[in-house]
């Protein structure tokens, strides 16, 4: 995350959004025992569950700087001894920014309640924050408040743009293997959100983007499924789970996306009206890491970063 970060800011970017999993939480992550052995200690897991999320924001958010950050929650910051409620308290400065303060109370007065969900309109995109990270969602709450927020965008010609960005891919999709497919509540309101984009692409006619990560790897046009050709069209769709967690093995149909890659890591960059496309268009390009970015081997040395290059990996 230091070297995202730092990419990031070479990048001049507005702002970095974190799609979810901070720390993996079920065990100690390599950095944190690389750290410590470093410094001739041993974390015990209940020192690691205590200080996770705070290493996390001192160590992965602070090289950010003055550049804004928008967390997404994951399933792993539902991990046991972690909860939604936990995460809404630890992180309640990121959720309560002031422009998510001002829209959420613009979309309804008396909303003061700090959720996982949220958006944002800038320079007429709207970003939607949207919260899958646990089986049973999108609950009817955060639909009839996603609903809510695509009726309006629906209406209003100053936003050109939809970005929606989650956890867990929504179902039916390439990653079908890792996604809001593993269950019947996540299948159904996966596919009534997805719909609700389709609506807004096809009938309101705005750019639709959507993006995931919890699958560890890299993939471009992962809606591009006979399931979705025969049901509303396909919408583009970007998997980008490459920030340090174990990287996974590509899905079985990822030969039909229009780009896929494993064991690699880095950040997706987007860049809004490029030169020569329709106003309100964002192009997204991968930026990969390379094993010799100075912010990871000045802080865990290059003998331990070849092998998260080498060894973090299910694919062989």
């Amino acid at each position: 995350m230091p070297a995202i970060a730092a990419g990031a800011l070479r990048d001049h970017a507005e702002f970095y959004w974190h799609l979810g999993d901070f720390r993996l939480i079920r065990g100690i992550d390599e950095d944190l025992e690389q750290l410590a052995k470093r410094n001739g200690q041993k974390p015990s897991l209940e020192d690691y569950e205590y200080w996770a999320w705070q290493d996390f924001l001192e160590n992965q958010i602070e090289p950010f700087g003055n550049l804004p950050v928008y967390l997404g929650i994951g399933n792993h910051e539902t991990t046991a001894p972690k909860t939604r409620a936990e995460y809404i308290a630890q992180f309640a400065d990121w959720l309560e920014k002031p422009n998510l303060q001002q829209q959420r109370l613009k979309d309804d007065p008396k909303d003061h309640r700090l959720k996982t969900y949220y958006h944002w309109v800038e320079d007429g995109i709207d970003f939607i924050n949207l919260d899958n990270a646990t089986t049973d969602q999108f609950d009817e709450e955060q639909l009839k408040w996603f609903k809510g927020v695509a009726s309006r965008d629906m209406q209003d010609t100053a936003i050109r743009s939809v970005v929606a960005g989650m956890h867990e891919a929504l179902p039916d999709s390439i990653s079908e293997n890792h996604s809001m497919a593993a269950t019947f509540r996540g299948t159904e309101s996966g596919r009534e959100a997805y719909g609700e984009l389709l609506k807004l692409q096809n009938e309101g006619h705005k750019n639709v983007y959507v993006l995931a990560s919890h699958s560890h790897y890299f993939m471009d046009g992962a809606f591009n499924t006979e399931y979705w050709r025969n049901h509303g069209g396909v919408l583009p769709g970007w998997i980008v789970g490459t920030a340090g967690a174990v990287r996974y093995p590509l899905a079985p149909a990822y030969k039909d996306a229009n780009a896929a890659e494993t064991n690699v890591y880095g950040y997706l960059l987007a860049t809004v009206n490029p030169p020569g496309k329709p106003e309100g268009t964002i192009a997204f390009e991968f930026r990969k890491l390379t094993e010799a970015t100075p912010e990871t081997v000045t802080r865990f040395g290059q003998e331990f970063v070849k092998e998260c290059f080498d060894r973090n990996s299910d694919a062989k």
